[in-house]
């Protein structure tokens, strides 16, 4: 007798189908392929014209740099940049102390962006691990500081300075901008979903400090979240305008966004002398995230995806 098989070629099919999804076998080739690629050629189509509405301003920026200032006002207007470029940047750092003012921006921003790393971290780590009286009193007060606008803190903060003997220095740019309210919510969250209180026990029972638990357990653990705070204080502090205006007077300590402010003359304003500057003040900020993009992204992410 010739031996019997039960069932239809469809449940022989849906137990294959079964099987391979227990076993953890690959789909079946071709599955899905159409609609993926789809997906994958509108991915690319979104992807592409993000970058083009990101990176034609620099272009432009380059085009009226390297002409002059009709090339701005031009119709049709120029697409390919000129050669007046490297003259232009020539009278740039003629005007105005230029390098001086790119190295003045650059002492600043890294204060700022360390501090924001380092003491963001701590403020945070002492709000979400730290047991005191008015801990979350406290840090409400800080959460509401971020409502209020930073406009409305320039009177008061000149007059600090001013008492202090700060002004037309560096460090009245420093000081102020060494914490925010906003680095401070960001490390306590953080620090709050990251750092087990398990793991602080452990570190008390061997006999470490609070410090000593912060500096080798808690801050390893966040660096990643700490550096692109650290990031963004950074670039905030590069682009930072209105308080250095108030404060600056002379031109030897001008920040590279007062620099720029200074090569406009008080009738006209020479484009391709502006974007040429600006071009100049853009380009450390380029190399920064090309040398520290992905460990920002990889930041950005890092507990993304933790309950």
């Amino acid at each position: 007798m010739e031996p019997t098989t039960s069932g239809t070629a469809a449940d022989v099919v849906t137990g294959a189908s079964v099987g391979a999804a227990f076993t953890g076998a690959p789909p079946e080739p071709g599955r899905h392929r159409g609609r993926l690629g789809r997906v994958r050629w509108w991915n690319y189509l979104l992807l592409g014209g993000a970058a083009f509405l990101c990176l034609f301003p620099l272009y432009w920026m380059f085009i009226v740099a390297s002409t002059d200032s009709a090339t701005a006002t031009q119709m049709p207007p120029e697409i390919v940049p000129g050669g007046n470029f490297f003259h232009l940047a020539g009278l740039v750092f003629d005007t105005v102390p230029f390098l001086q003012s790119i190295l003045n921006s650059l002492f600043v921003a890294t204060s700022i962006g360390v501090g924001h790393a380092v003491l963001c971290a701590l403020a945070g780590f002492a709000f979400a691990k730290l047991r005191f009286r008015g801990n979350n009193t406290l840090f409400l007060i800080v959460v509401l500081t971020m409502t209020v606008p930073t406009q409305l803190a320039v009177i008061p903060q000149y007059m600090i300075v001013s008492w202090l003997g700060w002004v037309d220095t560096l460090q009245a740019l420093v000081v102020p901008g060494l914490a925010s309210a906003f680095g401070i919510f960001w490390m306590r969250q953080h620090i709050s979903s990251t750092v087990s209180d398990e793991l602080m026990q452990a570190a008390r029972i061997d006999g470490a400090s609070t410090w000593q638990i912060f500096w080798r357990i808690a801050f390893p653990i966040v660096r990643p979240a700490a550096f692109v705070l650290g990031l963004f204080g950074f670039v905030s502090a590069w682009n930072d305008f209105l308080w250095p205006f108030i404060v600056l007077k002379s031109p030897e300590r001008f920040t590279v966004q007062i620099a720029i402010k200074a090569l406009q003359n008080e009738r006209t304003i020479d484009l391709g002398l502006a974007m040429s500057g600006s071009f100049l003040a853009t380009l450390p900020l380029l190399v920064l995230f090309v040398l520290v993009g992905r460990r920002m992204v990889a930041g950005i992410l890092d507990g993304a995806f933790k309950g």
